[in-house]
Parts: C-alpha cells; sequence; structure tokens
C-alpha cells in the first residue's frame, strides 16, 4: 500500500493524518478518557421513594446463560417494586425451563414471568418485538412500572446495579440509562479485538456528546438500558424503531429527539457472558451491524475505506518514507493513537503493550466492515441468532 502515497507528497500525506488524530484526541467530546465515563467510581445518592421498575429480558436459543442471567436480576438490591419479564422469543432449546427453575431455586416465582414472543411480523426486527411483547405485559399489569430496565439475556448485574441506574436517572432527570457492560477479553482473539469494539463505539457516540442536550448525537448500551415509561410513550413506543438493527442507538436517537435526556456510561460490575473463542466470531458481531451504520450506502462504505486507511495504516506506512518530516509526522500520529488506547485497556485490564497494535486491529474491522456489506448486497445481512435482518429492499 505504499504506492498509495505516491499520489500525493508524503509530507502532506503526514499533516493530514497528524490532523486526524489531534481532532480525535482533543476535539471529539474526549471519549477515550473512559475513566470519567465509570460509573462504579460513585454511587448516587439513595432516594426517599424509588419507583416501581419492571426488567424486560429478550432471550433465544440462551440456555447456556439464562440461569446465571436471571439469578442476577432476581438477586437486586433494590428497594422498590421490581419484577422480571423474560421473553422467549421462539427458542430451540430450555430458555424458558431454565429461567423457570432458577426463579423456583431463588424462591421468586412470583417476581419472574416468562411469556412467548408472538409470531414476527413483517417490518420488525427480532429483538425489538421481542422487547415490545414484554412492554406490553408489563404496561398491562396492575400497577405500570416507571421504569422499565431493557437487557440482554447473555449480560449478567452486580446486585447494586439497578439501585445506581435508577438513582442516577432520578438525581439528573433522565429518560434514557444506559451502561455499557464488561465484554470478555480472556482468549488472545478478545484480547486483541474486544477493547477496541469499546473504543471505536465510543468514537462513533462520544458520551459526553450523548448527554448534551444541545447536540443530536445520541448512543446507547442495549444490553443494560433503563427507560423511562413515559419516554417510551411520547416517542410512540418500540413500534417508531421497529425496523432498527442498531436498536439501542435508534432508541437513544428517538428518546433525544423528543427532547429527552440521555445518558451513557461505563461498568465492569456487569458482564457480557458471552465468549468469542475465535476471530470469525468476532468478525461476524462486527459485520452484523457494520454497513447498516453505513446505512447501506456504498458510497460511505468506500469513504469509510478510505478514512480508516488515513487514520490507522497511514502513520505506520509513513515511517517508511524517505521525507524525514513526514515520518515525523506519522510517528507524533501513531503516538497519539496508542496515548488514546490505553486508558481503554487498563479498562480491560490488560497490557498497554496492546496499544501500538490497534492499526492491525483497526485493518481487521475494515475487513468485517467489507464482510457486512457483501453479505448485504448477497441478501444475508444482520445475521444473527438465524436470522438475517437487514436485507435488500428492508
Amino acid at each position: 500500500m505504499l504506492t498509495h502515497l505516491q499520489f500525493a507528497p508524503a509530507g502532506f500525506v503526514g499533516v493530514v493524518v497528524l490532523g486526524i488524530w489531534l481532532h480525535l484526541f482533543f476535539g471529539r467530546g474526549w471519549f477515550w478518557r473512559v475513566s470519567r465515563l465509570d460509573a462504579d467510581r460513585a454511587a448516587p445518592d439513595p432516594l426517599a421513594d424509588w419507583p416501581p421498575v419492571a426488567a424486560i429480558v429478550p432471550a433465544r436459543n440462551e440456555a447456556a446463560t439464562i440461569a446465571r442471567v436471571v439469578a442476577s436480576l432476581l438477586a437486586q438490591d433494590y428497594p422498590g417494586r421490581f419484577s422480571v419479564i423474560l421473553v422467549d422469543d421462539h427458542s430451540e432449546d430450555a430458555t424458558a425451563a431454565i429461567a423457570r427453575e432458577t426463579a423456583n431455586q431463588h424462591t421468586a416465582t412470583e417476581r419472574l414471568q416468562v411469556i412467548a414472543a408472538p409470531d414476527l411480523p413483517a417490518g420488525w426486527t427480532g429483538k425489538l418485538w421481542a422487547l415490545n411483547a414484554g412492554v406490553s405485559s408489563a404496561e398491562a399489569g396492575s400497577e405500570t412500572p416507571a421504569y422499565l430496565w431493557l437487557t440482554d439475556a447473555d449480560v449478567a448485574h452486580s446486585p447494586e446495579t439497578l439501585r445506581g441506574l435508577v438513582a442516577r436517572a432520578e438525581r439528573d432527570h433522565l429518560d434514557l440509562t444506559s451502561l455499557m457492560v464488561l465484554l470478555q477479553a480472556k482468549t488472545l482473539p478478545e484480547r486483541f479485538l474486544i477493547p477496541a469494539f469499546l473504543y471505536f463505539f465510543l468514537m462513533l457516540y462520544p458520551p459526553k456528546w450523548t448527554s448534551d442536550d444541545d447536540l443530536a448525537t445520541a448512543g446507547a448500551a442495549g444490553g443494560c438500558i433503563l427507560l423511562r415509561t413515559e419516554a417510551l410513550t411520547r416517542i410512540g413506543g418500540l413500534a417508531a424503531i421497529r425496523d432498527a438493527v442498531i436498536d439501542d442507538c435508534a432508541l437513544a436517537r428517538a428518546v433525544k429527539h423528543s427532547r429527552g435526556r440521555v445518558w451513557m456510561g461505563l461498568t465492569r460490575r456487569s458482564s457480557s457472558l458471552r465468549n468469542y473463542g475465535s476471530a470469525a466470531e468476532i468478525r461476524d458481531l462486527i459485520a452484523r451491524t457494520a454497513f447498516t451504520q453505513l446505512k447501506y450506502s456504498a458510497a460511505l462504505l468506500a469513504g469509510t475505506l478510505l478514512g480508516m486507511f488515513f487514520t490507522y495504516a497511514a502513520p505506520v506506512l509513513l515511517l517508511f518514507v524517505h521525507d524525514p518530516s513526514a515520518r515525523v509526522l506519522g510517528a507524533a500520529a501513531w503516538l497519539l493513537m496508542t496515548l488514546s488506547f490505553v486508558p481503554t485497556l487498563r479498562f480491560y485490564r490488560l497490557s498497554p503493550l496492546w496499544a501500538p497494535f490497534l492499526p492491525l486491529t483497526a485493518l481487521f474491522y475494515t475487513y468485517a466492515t467489507w464482510v457486512s456489506a457483501l453479505r448485504y448486497w448477497l441478501g444475508h445481512g444482520g445475521q444473527w441468532k438465524g436470522r438475517a435482518q437487514a436485507q435488500r429492499g428492508a
């Protein structure tokens, strides 16, 4: 790829890439300073009156993890009324039975309701349709909950998670409060690729911008969302985003567009139970939504591929050109890149020695984005749990 640099003076390319990293480092809401986003650092003050909450868990073929997930929900140290609705989304395993047995073991059968998701209609993604069934069930109860806690069937929460979410939402008058839970980073592919998943997500949706009422940016982490019920009603319910593949961010945008307040933070206390034993599995995780993020646009795909080259590959390639000023500029850009990635590695309690290899990780994400586009064009987009959710013309 060095030949690409022959089309422009190396010094000019160096100025461009350093400019990119000066902007990312200083001008994008300090997205990389993850310690400021750590919701575990200080617990909000307790409330005098704790509002009722219903957790909604869409579950499809989650027999391997559902016991730990349900147990963690039933163990919540929440002073107010709290119930759990598990929506069995046409599972082909024992997901529902294991959930019921777990509740029985914890003598909490009255707090867990297991319902079956109706047949998936046209125009809805599977997860949102299952969530919608859970919302309908919650609202049909004797007392409509003030908050809905939308959480995934592969996420285990610490006992204080809900209490902290509600306290923060009430204190700051938030309509949508979400936490990016800790993803697994134990296997070699996970250590190499998963921290960058958080890093790139925060770059796309800087939490500081998300919480700014005057900016349009709105991000959320779908594994853990506390949603004010009246905010959901205000946007027209989940039907307003029924076809969204990136449903968490679509929900955050809808809430913010309705003048609601949105906040997103990070936590180690709640964690994903999903393991990725190979790079191919992580590729599929990225490919599921990458082209959706680009609005299925070939032009945006081309621009993204070019942008990834100049942002991550060019700083390294500049070290091998003859122009000494270009080498200095490339080294400075690579240094900013490396320094910005170190806090994310620390969050995952990994060695900072991984940081200089971010260009290689970015190359993998670029490849996964291309795979995402190719699958969409072949009619197999958005593959997840046996469903292709992003089809041509969708």
